[in-house]
C-alpha cells in the first residue's frame, strides 16, 4: 500500500493550521514588547512642551503674531537694493528682479483691506506670481500704529490637497482596503511623530528611548493595519523591531564616534537656541532610526512572505533559509539604491555644493552637512542588510517550531488534512494576494 504526501501550501488546511500556531508562539515573544512599548509611550508621553521653548528667538514667536490670507490684485518688478534674501539690483545680466505687491486681506482682524506696499524677494517674485493668486502675510501687530503686513509664503493648500487626493484615490483604486488601511498607518505614524516624538526630544528626553519607543509603536500598528494580523506580518514585526534596535545602537556609536553635534545651519542653530533642553545630537540619533524605519519594514515583509511561501514548498524546512535568503539578496541589492536616491533626492540642494566647493572631495564629505547624510544612508543600509538574515532565521525558526508543537494536523488517508475549527477564517483575512 503506496502512502501519498500533499505538499502542505499557505491555504491549504495544514498550512493554514501551521501558521496558527507559529503565530501564537510569536505572540508570546511579542507581548512583553507591545507591553513596554505601551508603557514606555504613557510614561514618557511629553506634558507641557511650551515651558522648554524660548521665546521670541525667531519670527514666528513674536508675541502677538498671526498668519492671514490674502489675493494679490496688482503686481510689479521692482530693483532688489534693500531686500532681504536677493542680491543687488544695480544692474548687470545676474541682477535679481524682486516684486511689489498690492494685496486684499481676505481674513483676520483688516479683511477687506488692502495693503499696496508688500514687498517679495527675488526668488519668490520670479517664481511665476499673477493677479488673484493667494498668498500668506504675517500680520505684526505694532503698539499705537495699525499692524504691520510682510509676505510669509504663497498659499499651497489647493495643490497639496489636489495631490493628496491623487494618492489616496490611487493607492485604494490598486491596493483597495489593504491600501486604505496602510494610509491609516501613515497617519499613526505622523501622529505618533509629531505628538510624541518631537515634544519628546525638545523636553530633552533620551533619543535613544524616543526613537526606539516611537518607532515601536508606528511598526506595531503600521504593519499590522498595511498587512493584516498573521503569522507573516508578526515575523515581520519581530525582524523589524531588532532592526530597529540595531540602528539605534549604530546611530550612537557613529553620533558620538563622527562628534556629530547636529547643528551644520542656521535652522539648527535657531533650533537650538529656541529649545534649551533638546540636545542636538538627538535629531541626528533621531533621525537615523526614523529614516530606516520604511526601508525595514519593506525588507521584512518580503522575507516573511517569502518563508511561509517556501515553508509549502519545502516539508522538511531544510532548504527554507538558503532559499528565502536568494530573494533577500535580490531586495537587498535593490533596496540600497532606494535609500541612497531616495536620500539624495531629499538633500538635493546640499548635494549640489559639492560640485561648487572649490575643495578636496574627502574634506567637504567630513564636514558636519554632509557626514550626517552619509551616515544615515549607511546605517539604514546596514539596518535592512541585518534585517533580512535575522527575518528569515526568525520565520524559519517559528516556522520549525510550530512543525513540533503540540497539535500537529495528521494526514488523512487521502493525503489531505484536517483543517482546525476557524482555520478558514485565517485565509481571507490573511493571505488576501489582492
Amino acid at each position: 500500500m503506496s502512502h501519498s504526501h500533499t505538499t502542505p501550501t499557505p491555504t491549504s488546511p495544514e498550512g493554514l493550521a501551521r501558521q496558527r500556531r507559529a503565530l501564537r508562539l510569536m505572540i508570546i515573544a511579542l507581548i512583553p514588547i507591545a507591553v513596554w512599548t505601551l508603557g514606555a509611550l504613557i510614561i514618557m508621553w511629553p506634558g507641557n512642551v511650551k515651558d522648554h521653548i524660548s521665546e521670541n528667538l525667531g519670527q514666528y514667536s513674536v508675541p502677538g503674531l498671526s498668519v492671514q490670507t490674502g489675493r494679490i490684485t496688482q503686481i510689479g518688478a521692482i530693483n532688489c537694493d534693500g531686500v532681504p534674501g536677493s542680491s543687488s539690483g544695480s544692474g548687470g545680466a545676474h541682477a535679481d528682479t524682486c516684486g511689489r505687491a498690492s494685496v486684499e486681506l481676505l481674513d483676520g482682524p483688516e479683511a477687506g483691506q488692502t495693503y499696496d506696499d508688500i514687498t517679495l524677494k527675488a526668488t519668490d517674485y520670479e517664481s511665476g506670481v499673477s493677479v488673484g493668486q493667494k498668498i500668506k502675510l504675517f500680520r505684526i501687530p505694532m503698539e499705537g500704529i495699525p499692524a504691520q503686513y510682510q509676505f510669509s509664503e504663497f498659499e499651497r493648500g489647493t495643490p497639496l490637497l489636489i495631490f493628496t487626493l491623487l494618492f489616496v484615490g490611487a493607492v485604494v483604486a490598486v491596493a483597495r482596503w489593504r491600501g486604505l488601511l496602510a494610509i491609516l498607518g501613515l497617519g499613526w505614524a505622523f501622529f505618533i511623530m509629531v505628538y510624541f516624538m518631537f515634544p519628546a526630544l525638545v523636553t530633552g528626553s533620551n533619543p535613544i528611548m524616543v526613537g526606539l519607543v516611537g518607532g515601536s509603536a508606528i511598526m506595531f500598528v503600521a504593519l499590522y493595519a498595511a498587512h493584516g494580523f498573521s503569522a507573516r506580518t508578526t515575523t515581520a514585526l519581530l525582524g523589524t523591531l531588532f532592526g530597529l534596535i540595531a540602528s539605534a545602537i549604530l546611530g550612537w556609536i557613529a553620533t558620538k564616534w563622527a562628534h556629530l553635534t547636529g547643528v551644520s545651519s542656521e535652522d539648527d542653530m535657531i533650533l537650538s537656541a529656541a529649545a534649551p533642553d533638546l540636545n542636538m545630537t538627538s535629531i541626528v540619533i533621531c533621525g537615523i532610526i526614523l529614516a530606516g524605519l520604511g526601508v525595514l519594514n519593506d525588507v521584512t515583509i518580503t522575507q516573511a512572505s517569502a518563508v511561509w511561501e517556501l515553508a509549502g514548498d519545502d516539508p522538511d524546512g531544510k532548504q527554507i533559509f538558503s532559499r528565502a535568503m536568494r530573494i533577500g539578496r535580490d531586495h537587498i541589492a535593490s533596496t540600497v539604491y532606494t535609500i541612497a536616491f531616495a536620500i539624495s533626492g531629499a538633500t538635493l540642494g546640499t548635494l549640489v555644493l559639492l560640485s561648487i566647493y572649490q575643495r578636496p572631495l574627502l574634506e567637504v564629505l567630513q564636514t558636519e552637512e554632509f557626514s550626517q547624510e552619509i551616515v544615515r544612508t549607511l546605517i539604514g543600509s546596514i539596518g535592512l542588510v541585518a534585517a533580512v538574515p535575522l527575518t528569515t532565521a526568525i520565520g524559519v525558526a517559528v516556522v520549525s517550531a510550530s512543525k513540533k508543537s503540540r497539535g500537529e494536523i495528521s494526514m488523512a488517508a487521502d493525503g489531505q488534512a484536517a483543517a482546525a475549527p476557524g482555520d478558514e477564517l485565517i485565509d481571507k483575512s490573511r493571505f488576501d494576494r489582492d
